[in-house]
Parts: structure tokens; C-alpha cells; sequence
């Protein structure tokens, strides 16, 4: 395959892969109240909803974090770096977070917590590959 041909259909795979993505969107990327309705399901499903936050809002993109929660007074900020992930991505943070409301410290308990959300492991590959590829140094996500 020449160099062409390769870039024409890497790119034609990145289109493909961008689309798919794109459908598997989260409807919670639309707005901070649907931000909020996706915690209180999330919490729910995952969290015997124990995790509910006063308020959920996207936020700039923060140089060091996909996410930050404030346990003091049940906020949490998602950087909107995270609006074009798929879904499941973007509940794997939310859920990250939400255990913060439960647990303050990354501790076994709150890991615990967490990984009652199924792809956990996955997200987070997920979430390194895309802050490697894009070069921005966010390692994991912390709480306030």
C-alpha cells in the first residue's frame, strides 16, 4: 500500500469511527440538566441512590482533570472535553464522581464503588488513550 493510500484510508476509518461514536453520544452532553437527570440514574443503577449531587454542570476543559466533584457541597464539574465521548464513557466519569459523594478519597471502598459501574476498566483505557493521543497529560480523575 503506498503512503496515499494509507492516509486515505486511515482517514476513512477515522470518519467511520468518529460516526459511530458520534450516534453512541449521551444525550447528558446536551445541557446541565440533562447532565443532572443521567447522575440521578446513574446513582440509582449503580450507587443504591446514596450519590446524588446538588448540581451537575459542564465546565471549560480543565487543564489537569475529565472531572471534578466538591463533596462539601454535592457539586460536581465536567469538563466538556468529555461531550463528544460515547456514552458509556461519559458514565463511567459521572459514576467516578458520584462514588465521591459517598467517598471523598481514592480509596479501596470508593474503587469499590466505582467498579460497580461494568466498564469501568474500559473507560479508563479509553480516557488515557484519548488524553495521550491529544497530549494533554490528564491522568486520572480527582476530586476537589
Amino acid at each position: 500500500m503506498s503512503r496515499a493510500e494509507e492516509k486515505h484510508w486511515v482517514a476513512e476509518m477515522e470518519r467511520k469511527l468518529q460516526r459511530t461514536e458520534t450516534r453512541r453520544a449521551s444525550p447528558a452532553r446536551e445541557s446541565d440538566a440533562a447532565l443532572l437527570a443521567r447522575c440521578a440514574q446513574l446513582s440509582a443503577r449503580y450507587l443504591d441512590r446514596q450519590a446524588l449531587p446538588a448540581s451537575v454542570r459542564w465546565v471549560p476543559p480543565m487543564r489537569t482533570r475529565w472531572a471534578s466533584c466538591t463533596p462539601a457541597d454535592r457539586t460536581v464539574r465536567v469538563s466538556d472535553r468529555l461531550q463528544n465521548v460515547p456514552a458509556w464513557v461519559l458514565d463511567y466519569v459521572l459514576v467516578h464522581e458520584l462514588a465521591h459523594l459517598r467517598v471523598a478519597a481514592h480509596n479501596a471502598e470508593f474503587w469499590e464503588l466505582v467498579r460497580r459501574y461494568p466498564k469501568t476498566e474500559r473507560a479508563i483505557g479509553y480516557l488515557e488513550g484519548l488524553s495521550a493521543a491529544a497530549g494533554w497529560g490528564i491522568s486520572e480523575l480527582d476530586e476537589e
